[in-house]
């Protein structure tokens, strides 16, 4: 919409300033011969031209539509009835591949988990995610706020090709420590699929948190192209002249520097005055019992005298840091609640490249911002052949029907007279095949719902396996994370980190269709999860001060073992999720 030119509405409607002397005496004439009743005329007739101007501007702004309406970010704006900040800045948006001018929330970005100060053009994300989602109910510590922009400076001071980062570099390529350093690093390699690197990304930059370390990122071959910088004035990526980066392929549990290798070994001990300017810490699903001494106290002890720590894991393994008891005061003031600890550094870290953005965002306006409510499903199977599977298709239909997230067809009528606004339900299917989208998508085209409710499937894209080598494959399966977390309610798949991560961002407590054993439906087929937070599969069992082992999924109320995966560990409230 063209807004109109005011001032030339004025000038149409004012009388023109005269500027011939003759005409200004012949109004004065006229003026004086019409005597009293001639003054007021004219002052009457000036008072309307001042005022008319006002009740022409007023009459079109109310007139003219609201700003917001026809706008895709105007339904995002406003969810669940609740409003987004007043006091607002305009930044650049893409929509339908254009450039426009849209109003973004300021003040305390995330309740101030976000730090000010960014280029917004350079990542659209960062400020915009707020118009898509509804407000989170989970509010971030006050504590933890000030550990990040602790965190912030620090970075920004120890960071690639700072003085002290060239300090800290000179004494790793020396081979041994001679002083302590001024800053301490955890370099995190990147390392398998996209779901597992998010919440090892979390992982690490928890413990860099808990143990003051500045976290640097293996920019892999798309780190750069999936996730924008999260601190301000400084990157978090290591630099490609990182002296042991042509051996993060090769490291390994028998690799000299190897922290398990070497206490298996005898090779490294607490008592030794000199330590090694770095170790590899292997943290991945294979490691062994000497590997998992990491998540002992005395060797957190050992480890804090280390400059370098190369991170190498496919495990989100924040719930076995609660068991070690020099973290367990400082986590719990920074996560009092327990359960929103990847929701909250999920957001802060992991914001979408413009790349991304724009998947997200196109696909978001087109299927999913008008309808009344959206549902998430995110299918991934584990079972050996070519899909789609039909135990698995009677397991989601068995599951979504009981826990009513969708209506029921009606068979018997192939009309159902419904209201003139029925409610709409958008529902967002995500899967490595299109048989189950394809399923759901027919059955609520050939049938009508007996609710009268309009049901819309949807589904991105359908990749047929796994192509983690590949760029656009990893934007998609991003962007589409992402786009499960928008959604108001989440059907995951066991075992799936893809699912871990939508749950997390999003603030969701999903149903969680169950593993399926010898291809029949599980009975039930699904159930609500405890809480939002990712479940470790491979944690330890081993009481440190013991020495022996034991179910550390009974050691505190707050650390349970997962609703997918008996064996695995999650965090939950302590009270009212278990």
């Amino acid at each position: 919409m063209q807004c109109m030119d005011l001032n030339a509405i004025r000038k149409r409607l004012s009388p023109s300033k005269p500027t011939d002397p003759a005409s200004i005496n012949a109004s004065r004439i006229a003026a004086r011969k019409l005597g009293c009743n001639g003054t007021i005329i004219l002052r009457t007739f000036a008072a309307l031209l001042i005022v008319l101007p006002v009740f022409v501007t007023l009459s079109i702004v109310y007139r003219s539509p609201h700003p917001d309406r026809g706008s895709p970010f105007a339904e995002a704006r406003v969810l669940g009835d609740k409003s987004l900040p007043l006091s607002t800045s305009q930044s650049l948006g893409s929509v339908n591949g254009s450039m426009q001018l849209i109003e973004l929330p300021r003040g305390n970005l995330l309740g101030g988990l976000l730090a000010p100060g960014f280029d917004e053009k350079s990542c659209l994300s960062r400020y915009q995610s707020a118009l898509y989602r509804k407000p989170s109910p989970y509010m971030p510590s006050s504590y933890l706020l000030s550990k990040l922009r602790k965190y912030e400076e620090m970075h920004k001071h120890c960071g690639p090709h700072t003085k002290s980062y060239n300090e800290a570099l000179r004494q790793l390529k020396s081979g041994h420590t001679s002083a302590p350093t001024d800053c301490q690093y955890i370099v995190w390699i990147s390392f398998s699929g996209l779901g597992n690197r998010i919440l090892t990304l979390a992982s690490a930059f928890l413990y860099a948190l808990l143990t003051n370390r500045i976290l640097l990122v293996d920019p892999g071959t798309d780190m750069t192209d999936l996730f924008c910088e999260p601190f301000p004035e400084m990157s978090w990526f290591l630099p490609s002249d990182f002296p042991l980066k042509k051996q993060f392929n090769e490291f390994n549990q028998k690799s000299p520097q190897c922290h398990g290798y070497m206490l298996k070994n005898s090779l490294l001990k607490s008592s030794v005055k000199t330590v090694p300017s770095y170790l590899y810490v292997h943290l991945v699903h294979d490691y062994d019992d000497y590997d998992k001494l990491f998540f002992c106290e005395e060797d957190q002890n050992l480890l804090e005298k280390v400059p370098w720590l190369i991170l190498k894991t496919d495990n989100y393994f924040v719930p076995s840091l609660f068991l070690i008891p020099s973290f367990e005061q400082e986590l719990s003031r920074l996560f009092p609640e327990k359960i929103d600890l990847f929701h909250h550094l999920g957001r802060y870290l992991l914001h979408p490249t413009n790349q991304v953005w724009g998947l997200i965002t196109r696909y978001y306006d087109s299927y999913l911002a008008k309808a009344d409510e959206t549902i998430g499903i995110q299918i991934r199977t584990f079972d050996t052949g070519k899909g789609p599977f039909q135990h698995v298709k009677n397991q989601i239909l068995a599951c979504i029907l009981q826990e009513r997230l969708l209506p029921e067809i009606n068979k018997q009528d192939s009309y159902f007279a419904s209201s003139k606004n029925p409610k709409s339900k958008a529902v967002l299917t995500t899967s490595l095949n299109s048989g189950y989208y394809e399923m759901l998508r027919d059955m609520y085209w050939e049938y009508p719902t007996i609710t009268g409710e309009v049901i819309a499937i949807f589904q991105p894209s359908h990749e047929e396996f796994q192509q983690s080598e590949k760029k656009i494959h990893n934007r998609k399966a991003w962007a589409e994370m992402y786009l499960l977390s928008l959604t108001d309610k989440l059907v995951t798949s066991a075992w799936s980190t893809f699912g871990y991560v939508a749950q997390g961002l999003g603030g969701l407590k999903p149903w969680i269709l169950y593993k399926s054993e010898n291809k029949t439906t599980p009975n039930p087929p699904c159930a609500r999860a405890m809480s939002m937070e990712p479940c470790f599969h491979a944690p330890p069992f081993w009481d440190c001060k013991a020495k022996k082992g034991i179910d550390t999924g009974v050691l505190v109320p707050h650390v349970r073992h997962c609703e997918d995966i008996s064996w695995g560990l999650k965090l939950v409230s302590g009270h009212d999720e278990f």
